[in-house]
């Protein structure tokens, strides 16, 4: 009796070893067009199957414990491994990873305690959990791109700051015009994302619960949902890391710091 879960997920994963067939299809178009990506899918395919198994485990766990702290404990797992990443795109900002974590952090939980208390989503694993790695991913995508394309754009454009500086300005003012096009350019794919949903492909929430049985109307209207949260976190996040990255920078004495902007 205590072997039946192993004995499920190994009888379970039959269509999925059987999907590998896509993968092989695409291992032998690698080789025959030499583009020497074999070893590279291989290797991506079977860290998937890793790190799934092992997330469906945890996931399995959790979901029996009736402790809200497993729920925080996997939350804050999900933002500290995001705002690392996020804080590896934007590399060249000082503290990039302290910046993005807190940045996720803070917009995915503003996020999510307004569902709760609007009572979108009941506080328990099997909701927050799934509802919060949808955040957190979305989030960690837009700080990152937000952080790096400030940076840049301060850059291109020091002279300008510079000028404005000179003129009176203070560090936000000299780089309003700067927060802003980083903004649009990182929200755009989700707000556009927003706008095709249903139209060009069936998002994945909606997809599995159709799959799993769901009418096409229930599946819909998680999906608003979604969009609609994945919006509101994003926004929120990208908006708090240019506040805590601008002040990075500068000099306390207003004046461009030159040693974040010598590297390329």
């Amino acid at each position: 009796m205590e072997w039946n879960w192993l004995k499920d997920f190994l009888k379970g994963m039959i269509k999925p070893v059987a999907a590998l067939a896509v993968v092989f299809m695409a291992v032998g178009l690698s080789y025959v067009q030499k583009l020497g990506l074999e070893g590279e899918m291989i290797y991506s395919v079977f860290r998937a199957f890793v790190q799934l198994s092992i997330i469906g485990f945890v996931l399995q766990f959790i979901f029996s414990q009736k402790n809200a702290a497993w729920i925080i404990l996997a939350y804050l797992f999900m933002v500290t491994i995001a705002g690392y990443t996020a804080g590896q795109r934007a590399k060249h900002v000082p503290r990039g990873k302290y910046i993005a974590g807190v940045s996720i952090l803070a917009g995915t939980a503003v996020t999510m305690f307004l569902l709760v208390i609007l009572n979108v989503f009941p506080f328990t694993p099997r909701y927050i959990i799934p509802v919060a790695g949808m955040m957190v991913g979305n989030a960690m995508t837009v700080t990152g791109v937000t952080m790096k394309k400030l940076r840049d754009d301060i850059k291109i454009q020091m002279a300008l700051v510079e000028t404005a500086l000179a003129l009176g300005a203070t560090p936000r003012q000299a780089t309003l015009q700067q927060v802003k096009r980083s903004l649009v350019i990182a929200l755009s794919p989700v707000l556009d994302n927003a706008k095709t949903v249903g139209l060009i492909s069936l998002p994945g929430a909606m997809t599995g619960l159709i799959m799993g049985g769901a009418s096409p109307l229930e599946a819909i209207q998680l999906q608003i949902v979604v969009m609609n949260m994945l919006i509101g976190a994003s926004t929120v996040s990208s908006i708090f890391s240019t506040y805590l990255s601008w002040p990075s920078f500068f000099t306390k004495a207003y004046q461009l710091e030159t040693k974040v902007f010598s590297s390329e």
